[in-house]
């Protein structure tokens, strides 16, 4: 059994390039006492590994016995995160401020208070330039230090200066902390509940929004806090459903890249997750042209030096992108070609394991799901909505919730009649404990409960019932959510029609005036 920090080391091993392991040989090697070639030994054991497996280390390594593996991990961690800092410090803003106010401490430390102030201004206009202001509290806080106990021969006018820009600082990243901690909570939210989908919810939602934000928006300023101002403002729209503003934010957002291309390798998890939050916009709002211009955006995006050479970025980007590509079959009705992109996307999320959380897998398997109920292959998305009912259950409630009703509805369309009443009765006391039931979803399980066993004719007056009564509340704000989760509407015309879901759904895109 692995332990959670062998487990650590080894998705640290394995999440590193050819070129970081290139390198980290050659740093090791420069010392060549016999505890780092043992380092080096242990290394290429686990890097040989598809799983992580003591039994095979050991017999790779037969002079270790369990202590001695315990210490030689930790070393090995040590020296891979300091070999890896050396290789990427170039590169990376954070690191290169991180070294100049190491440098800086040393010196002062040395009793070098003149060379320490002098490093310690480089790296302040550094961090200015690249708005690092939590890195620049800690450079003036240095420099405050300095000068206050000590002659440094500053002028009074420089010694105000350093006291005013200390406070402007101050007050900003206070700014900053609140907007972020706003943006945080409300993605927290919806990861947890999804949307609101009554108005006890959304009154809750508006208190705390409302309660959070800086007293005064005219003093935002500055990347930072306008960036995560928007993102609170796109997670709050998103969440109550207002797919407008939502949009309106979400452009904000990534407009402020185009306005500072430079802050896109500074910050480019969140431009990445920003292009996101865009495409998403326009899919809400069924903008067929915003969103397929938007996705090739995305798409050429995907190829910049800042997300190609950070892992995280990298595979981020690739999920969101296919996660587009997804929505677009499911928007359009292209079911059919839609399933031909799953065989791809599940290699890839297999290969990309360590990085890819819980939630993610969770969105993919309804969104595949979807993809074979459009595509009349009820089997499988019986087999992929179970994923998400076995799944985690602290997770998108209101995913939950639909999983079961694409589960219901694909049993009945598979006249799995037997089984049908105990599965409706299981999907009601879910929804009931989740106290999540809309009206779209009860009069769908309301329809299923009641309509097998019966004459055809009586079924299609149930069904032609069952439509007038979903599509009458197509326009209720907190319904809007649920036919973008499973357009329940187009099913059950097909179902009238005789027609399949793909070519109804497509003949309304042909209709749209926004293809």
């Amino acid at each position: 059994m692995s332990t959670p920090f062998s487990d650590a080391l080894f998705q640290l091993v394995k999440s590193m390039e050819k070129a970081e392991k290139r390198h980290f040989k050659i740093y090791i090697k420069r010392s060549s006492d016999n505890e780092d070639l043992k380092v080096v030994q242990l290394f290429d054991a686990l890097d040989a590994l598809d799983s992580y497996d003591e039994k095979a280390i050991f017999k790779k390594m037969k002079s270790l016995n369990k202590s001695k593996l315990a210490n030689l991990k930790t070393h090995l961690y040590k020296q891979l995160l300091a070999s890896l800092r050396l290789l990427k410090s170039k590169d990376n803003i954070d690191l290169q401020l991180s070294e100049y106010l190491d440098d800086a401490r040393i010196l002062y430390n040395k009793g070098l208070k003149l060379q320490s102030l002098k490093i310690l201004e480089r790296a302040k206009e550094l961090a200015r330039t690249n708005q690092k202001f939590n890195t620049l509290v800690q450079l003036i806080s240095l420099e405050k230090k300095i000068e206050t106990l000590h002659i440094t021969r500053s002028s009074a006018q420089k010694t105000q200066e350093l006291a005013e820009e200390a406070m402007e600082v101050s007050q900003h990243i206070e700014r900053v902390t609140k907007l972020s901690s706003l943006a945080l909570w409300l993605y927290r939210w919806y990861v947890i509940y999804g949307h609101t989908r009554d108005q006890a919810e959304e009154n809750e939602l508006n208190i705390y929004f409302r309660n959070n934000l800086p007293s005064d928006l005219s003093k935002v300023s500055g990347f930072y806090e306008q960036m995560y101002l928007f993102q609170s403002f796109c997670w709050f729209a998103f969440i109550r459903q207002d797919f407008l503003l939502n949009y309106r934010y979400a452009r904000k957002w990534v407009d402020l890249y185009v306005q500072d291309p430079r802050m896109i390798s500074i910050e480019t998890g969140h431009f990445v997750k920003g292009m996101h939050s865009l495409i998403n916009a326009h899919f809400a709002l069924r903008d067929f042209r915003g969103f397929d211009r938007t996705l090739s955006e995305f798409e050429q995006i995907a190829a910049n030096e800042a997300i190609l050479k950070h892992d995280n970025f990298r595979i981020h980007t690739w999920i969101y992108i296919n996660s587009a590509k997804i929505n677009s079959h499911l928007m359009k009705g292209t079911f059919s070609q839609g399933v031909k992109l799953v065989p791809d996307i599940e290699h890839s999320l297999a290969d990309h394991g360590l990085f890819v959380d819980s939630h993610r897998i969770m969105l993919f398997n309804y969104k595949i799901a979807s993809l074979y109920f459009g595509n009349r292959d009820f089997g499988k998305a019986i087999d992929y909505t179970m994923e998400i009912i076995n799944g985690p259950g602290d997770l998108r409630i209101d995913l939950q919730c639909y999983a079961r009703l694409v589960h219901l509805l694909s049993h009945y369309e598979l006249g799995n009649y037997d089984i049908l009443d105990s599965l409706s009765k299981s999907a009601y006391r879910f929804f009931k404990k989740m106290k999540k039931l809309t009206e779209v979803e009860k009069a769908t399980l309301d329809f299923v409960q009641h309509s097998f066993g019966y004459p055809p004719r009586e079924i299609r007056d149930r069904l032609q019932k069952f439509h007038d009564q979903v599509h009458h509340l197509e326009k209720s704000r907190f319904e809007t959510r649920s036919f973008a989760y499973l357009d329940i509407i187009s099913w059950a015309e097909s179902k009238l029609s005789g027609k399949t879901m793909e070519s109804v759904m497509y003949a309304k895109y042909l209709q749209s005036p926004r293809r």
